[in-house]
């Protein structure tokens, strides 16, 4: 069942209907119309507790007390986001710290880390190249000369030097992926100045947190990274992650939902937000694709998108306790 206010696939539910409260009953969770009238049904949808691991909550969204004990038992992470899908934070339970695990990762060497680094940077460059010729763009004979100049780099700063270069270079290109009446002319942030680049960032938001809940899912600290720099409150090492997924998984998303007229400009506010109907589109469309198989490039077999980027916090933890010999990034070549 796919109820439109709480959407599950396998362990991740998304609960946007305001004024309702998750709590459990009868040994499931559930979501609960507080407001309901007498000839409205209480229970919106409702979920057995051992099949999920996250639920996302939007806006005026809460939580019974009885449910965050639960919660913390079960070992469910809870994300908050306000109603227009900015992260605020998350309730991480107790138990999903391993020790050894963490005393692998905090004792990683500096050369460690830039190995690991390079190949999620290599694999990252590799897909933006993958997804332009995707799209029909040719000429970036550019982006596989920075993917090979990946190898040589020697500390941090130059791999970020290279990784920023061969942005610059996708981004450039990107405009070239869109049907009329879109144009994508720079990258913009904080605040983002248009549509595009509004819904690249609100897809970006997502991705880390699918990032975040795998790694914690594998009791990694998200919060120390092997690229991205500390700083607090920074999850450095899910935006470490997360990149060899932003061109092969984020903006794919963004330019299917443009290129088939999804999203229009018309389902934008002044301020560059989705409305709120136009978000729920989103977020439904968002879990879709998370849920769409594919043929998986290394392994050849079907696994849906949400399903890789657990392997790939798989992956990278059996890098960082040295049960394999180095990390491999998720890559397409075509």
């Amino acid at each position: 069942m796919k109820s439109p206010e709480g959407m599950f696939d396998e362990s991740v539910v998304y609960v946007t209907k305001q004024g309702t409260q998750v709590r459990t009953d009868e040994g499931r969770i559930v979501v609960w119309n507080v407001d309901a009238e007498e000839d409205e049904p209480k229970v919106l949808a409702s979920y057995p507790k051992k099949k999920l691991d996250t639920i996302n909550v939007f806006g005026g969204v809460n939580f019974s007390t009885p449910f965050v004990a639960e919660a913390n038992e079960h070992g469910i992470v809870l994300n908050y986001f306000t109603q227009n899908g900015k992260y605020r934070g998350s309730f991480v339970p107790e138990k999903n710290t391993i020790a050894e695990v963490r005393r692998a990762q905090y004792s990683l060497s500096a050369d460690a880390e830039l190995d690991v680094a390079r190949a999620m940077i290599r694999g990252k460059i590799r897909n933006q190249r993958t997804l332009l010729s995707r799209k029909g763009v040719t000429g970036t004979d550019i982006l596989k000369d920075l993917g090979i100049r990946i190898e040589n780099t020697q500390t941090k700063d130059d791999l970020r030097g290279t990784e920023g270069e061969a942005a610059e270079r996708y981004f450039n290109r990107l405009d070239e992926t869109l049907i009329d009446g879109w144009t994508f002319e720079k990258r913009t942030k904080r605040p983002p100045e248009d549509h595009i680049n509004s819904l690249l960032s609100l897809t970006y938001v997502f991705m880390k947190n699918e990032v975040l809940s795998a790694l914690r899912q594998y009791n990694l600290d998200p919060f120390l990274g092997v690229l991205h720099a500390d700083r607090h409150g920074r999850p450095s090492l899910a935006l470490d992650l997360q990149e060899e997924f932003r061109p092969i998984f984020c903006d794919a998303l963004v330019t299917r939902l443009i290129n088939r007229g999804t999203i229009t400009h018309d389902d934008f506010n002044k301020d560059n937000r989705l409305s709120d109907d136009a978000f729920k589109t989103y977020l439904s469309k968002f879990d879709e694709f998370m849920q769409e198989e594919f043929t998986h490039p290394h392994f050849e077999y079907s696994v849906t998108r949400r399903k890789a980027v657990r392997q790939q916090a798989i992956l990278l933890r059996k890098a960082i306790t040295g049960e394999l010999d180095e990390y491999h990034a998720l890559t397409f070549n075509r």
